[in-house]
């Protein structure tokens, strides 16, 4: 687990103290997070990477051709800039926690 801690902080990625959330960790760089399952001392499953906004995770969807991030009463379509953000976010979470 200490490599992976490692490897997180290497990427700029850091952990957000959520105490009342038991079942999951959440990770964010850059205004975007993920949800990653807890797994004994270890981390589990990695959920789907979102926009952080004042509505919550906002989920990157796709229409056609356009994106867009949606949430609880929340939508706006995506920047390229953001949706490849967001993809490099989630690669190097990916990454860092299961290489």
């Amino acid at each position: 687990m200490t490599e992976q801690i490692e490897r997180l902080a290497a990427a700029g990625i850091q952990l957000v103290p959520l105490p009342a959330i038991a079942t999951h960790y959440i990770f964010e760089r850059d205004g975007f997070a993920a949800l990653v399952e807890r797994a004994g001392a270890g981390f589990g499953q990695i959920g789907s990477a979102g926009l952080i906004t004042e509505h919550g995770l906002a989920a990157l969807v796709w229409r056609g051709p356009d994106a867009f991030f949606i949430a609880k009463a929340f939508e706006r379509r995506a920047t390229e800039v953001e949706v490849e953000t967001l993809r490099r976010f989630s690669a190097d979470l990916e990454h860092a926690l299961h290489p």
